[in-house]
């Protein structure tokens, strides 16, 4: 199964993405690892990335968990995913991947932003998150105001 967690930054997406891949039986991916050295530079000093910088980050992605996919091997990858179109590049030729999407107020998640030390995403950029922010029509969607235990019971229930 292949899974993707998707939502801004601060969401939650790599805190319930572990868990839901513990439980799953799969391996926990994080998109982040995934970004070239100028993304990160680029997000480090407070600028929103372009749909440019974007494209090959989900070109690498989509081959990543496609070649996933054609091994029959469990994947939950963290992704922000903010668009339709990041979506559906990273999803392509993946017909069974499930989408989660975790969403949550522009409030909660900046006060979990302001209490993160060790990420590279610049809390600034929160308001170029939510401009960007597609809410998706087709995902299994979850409110982070619960513990992430819970978050990740409930993606479970619908994903059974």
């Amino acid at each position: 199964m292949i899974v993707v967690v998707m939502g801004v930054t601060g969401a939650g997406k790599t805190t319930v993405g572990r868990l839901l891949a513990r439980e799953l039986g799969g391996d926990f991916l994080d998109a982040d690892d995934y970004h070239p050295a100028a993304n990160v530079a680029k997000m480090r000093a407070g600028h929103p990335l372009t749909d440019d910088d974007r494209r090959p980050w989900l070109a690498r992605l989509n081959e990543v968990l496609r070649e996933r996919a054609a091994r029959s091997a469990g994947v939950v990858l963290a992704c922000s995913a903010l668009k339709a179109s990041y979506r559906d590049q990273l999803l392509a030729d993946l017909p069974d991947a499930r989408l989660v999407y975790l969403r949550g107020t522009k409030a909660l998640i900046a006060g979990r932003l302001e209490a993160r030390r060790a990420h590279f995403m610049n809390p600034t950029l929160l308001d170029s998150q939510f401009t960007a922010l597609e809410e998706p029509v087709d995902a299994i969607v979850a409110d982070i105001g619960p513990a992430p235990e819970a978050i990740a019971a409930t993606v479970l229930a619908e994903l059974a």
